[in-house]
């Protein structure tokens, strides 16, 4: 479980991220690829994908993760690439040193990664290499519905802080969790971790390629950064669709399928049903099936309802 323990005055110090952060982002979707297996079912071909394509100038990158524990300068909130690269090569020689003796304790350290304590230009310009490389590779072709997710996911934040409060908001990027007394409570989360923010605050960033669970990045003197997975996740199309359209069927189902390809425009459930030629309970049933998944959204107006596919919708079909 993980437990974050505010003060009156971390409470007015919680942001959420306006803008994804490529460097976070990039890291959370190589730990979900190469470290941690499982997910839902769309990332099984997306991570068969990614292995496959990453080209090899981004191999260092694996040295820097030896046992899937990587070291902490590598969490840096920037809006862009470069901006990811200069704060994390700002970083103190000592909490470099101090970090890669961390993860790799008795392993030996390969000579490249000395390097990046001891100044060494090659070794930087190694890393900077390989990040560039898997970004364009990994996030580049879906960039535009990554920002497009974390707005969606910026405005239902800031929605649910201004109409319920903050503390419905922190819930509701967490199904399960609850927060007691001051002490927001994650089940769940692994490793067992209990966190005082002392006045220091927290960030919030939502992460769509790291289903497994809340990553925390504690840095004495600065705010806690917790990346979060927000919605179903994002398995991302690279070089085509995620899947064939008779993968989707068989994951979906005929008619849920073609029910997304519908909803590429907004529908009612009775237009839904019609298009479809089913009743209007098993159309509506379909679109609530598709927006438990984030697939999908239902609007209310009145007694009017409306569906329509959401930005992961149509990255999942492809068009």
């Amino acid at each position: 479980m993980l437990r974050v323990r505010f003060t009156a005055e971390d409470f007015a110090r919680i942001r959420f991220t306006p803008r994804p952060a490529p460097l976070q982002e990039l890291h959370a979707a190589l730990t979900t690829a190469v470290v941690r297996r499982g997910g839902p079912p769309l990332f099984a071909p997306w991570r068969g994908r990614i292995l496959r394509s990453l080209p090899a100038t981004a191999g260092p990158l694996a040295d820097l993760v030896p046992e899937g524990r990587p070291p902490s300068f590598l969490d840096v909130i920037g809006d862009t690439m470069a901006d990811g690269f200069e704060q994390i090569r700002a970083t103190s020689p000592g909490l470099v040193r101090s970090e890669l003796e961390r993860v790799y304790g008795a392993v030996p350290v390969p000579r490249w990664i000395r390097g990046l304590h001891a100044g060494d230009e090659t070794a930087w310009h190694t890393l900077h290499r390989a990040q560039r490389a898997a970004f364009e590779t990994v996030l580049a072709p879906v960039w535009s519905v990554v920002q497009d997710l974390h707005r969606e996911e910026f405005t239902r934040y800031a929605l649910t802080a201004a109409e319920h409060g903050v503390a419905a908001a922190l819930t509701g990027l967490a199904p399960g969790s609850r927060l007691h007394e001051g002490v927001w409570e994650w089940p769940g989360a692994a490793p067992d971790r209990d966190v005082c923010l002392d006045g220091r605050g927290l960030l919030l960033l939502p992460t769509f390629h790291h289903p497994a669970g809340p990553l925390l990045q504690d840095t004495p003197g600065h705010p806690a950064v917790l990346t979060y997975p927000a919605g179903a996740g994002l398995p991302p199309a690279v070089g085509g669709p995620v899947a064939s359209t008779e993968a989707l069927a068989a994951l979906l189902g005929r008619t849920r399928l073609e029910a997304l390809g519908l909803l590429a425009e907004p529908h009612t459930t009775t237009s839904l049903a019609r298009a479809l030629q089913v009743s209007n309970a098993a159309a509506s049933s379909h679109a609530a099936a598709l927006r438990s998944a984030g697939m999908a959204t239902t609007t209310r107006t009145g007694r009017s309802v409306t569906h329509r596919r959401t930005a992961l919708g149509t990255l999942v079909v492809g068009a």
